[in-house]
Order: structure tokens, then C-alpha cells, then sequence
């Protein structure tokens, strides 16, 4: 599978890296400006630091990466963290960044989308946003990790929800509430 991960700025960088580490795959990577100073602030790394995790980086501002095109398939894009910035100009159909444009890409040729909003309380026009990328296909993910299984450790907490998104792409089973009733 070609998994395409965008890093915004919104605050979620442990889920960014967690994320990288669990998902199978050729994995490609892009950051944006605020995602730097994000993974700077919340992890001490660079983007340098994850590179060993991806196949390849691209520039947010290289909208010549074959990701802007459609005639390069990739089979999801996920964007964890997602601002609200971010989330409003995808819905807008403003595709002036990489991770912008390939979240245009994914919405027009179909394929899969995962926006993973870290924003709480969310304002109307947000949620407006949400709804309407929402029936255009995308799924929205608000960071919002299982707690069912009674998670012993942050660690814990952060993979449950990166496992809900890796089943949402279909790379991975997430374990599920009750699931061995289903066995």
C-alpha cells in the first residue's frame, strides 16, 4: 500500500510518530511549516528524525511531488494532526500546500481520506466543514483514542486510537469492544 501522511500543526505529534511506526507499507511523508514547530515542540525531533519511518518526504511546498497529481495513485491520505486551518482550506477546495492539494487529489479521484482533528471545543463553521467533507467522502477521525479496553499507559492510549485509524485504511484489524464475543 502507498500511505500519504500529512503532519499539520494542530497539537498530536506522539500520534504523527506512532503512526509512522505501526503502518505497513511505502509510506510518504509531508510536514508542513506549523507541523515542524510542532514535532519540534511536543517531541524534541525534526522531521529528519522520521525519515527512517517513510520511503519518502516531500516538501509542503512542492506542488510538483507526484502526490499532487492523480495520475499518481496512493491508496490514503491521512492528516494527523489536522488543524482546523488546515481542515477549512481542504473543504474550501484550496489546494495551495502539498498537503492541501493532495487531500483535493484524494477527494476527486476517491480515494480514501482520514482527517484527524485534535480541536475541542469545535466552532460551527468547523463542524459545517467537517459535515461537508464528510459527504464528499472523507472521514473524519477527532483524536479521540478508545478507552474500553482500559489503556495502563499514554503509550497504550495513543496506539488505540492510531489502531483505529490503521483499521480505518485497511492496513490493520483494530481490536474491537467485546470482539472475542465475535470469535
Amino acid at each position: 500500500m502507498r500511505i500519504v501522511l500529512g503532519i499539520s500543526g494542530s497539537s498530536g505529534a506522539v500520534y504523527a510518530r506512532e503512526f509512522l511506526s505501526l503502518c505497513p507499507g511505502d509510506k510518504f511523508l509531508i510536514v508542513s511549516k506549523w507541523g515542524k514547530v510542532l514535532l519540534k515542540n511536543e517531541l524534541g525531533i525534526s522531521e529528519r528524525d522520521l525519515q527512517p519511518l517513510v520511503k519518502r518526504q516531500f516538501s509542503d511546498d512542492d506542488l510538483t511531488a507526484p502526490v499532487a497529481s492523480g495520475s499518481n495513485r496512493f491508496d490514503a491520505l491521512v492528516v494527523l494532526p489536522c488543524s482546523t486551518s488546515t481542515l477549512g482550506k481542504i473543504a474550501s477546495g484550496i489546494g495551495d500546500t502539498l498537503i492541501t492539494r493532495a487531500a483535493q487529489v484524494a477527494l476527486k479521484e476517491r480515494y480514501k481520506l482520514v482527517l484527524c482533528l485534535r480541536e475541542t471545543p469545535m466552532s460551527t463553521v468547523s463542524l459545517e466543514q467537517c459535515a461537508r467533507l464528510s459527504r464528499d467522502g472523507a472521514i473524519i477521525m477527532p483524536i479521540s483514542p478508545p478507552l474500553y479496553f482500559v489503556p495502563k499507559s499514554v503509550d497504550e492510549y495513543v496506539q488505540a486510537f492510531v489502531h483505529k485509524v490503521l483499521g480505518i485504511i485497511g492496513v490493520r484489524e483494530a481490536r474491537g469492544w467485546r470482539a472475542e464475543e465475535l470469535e
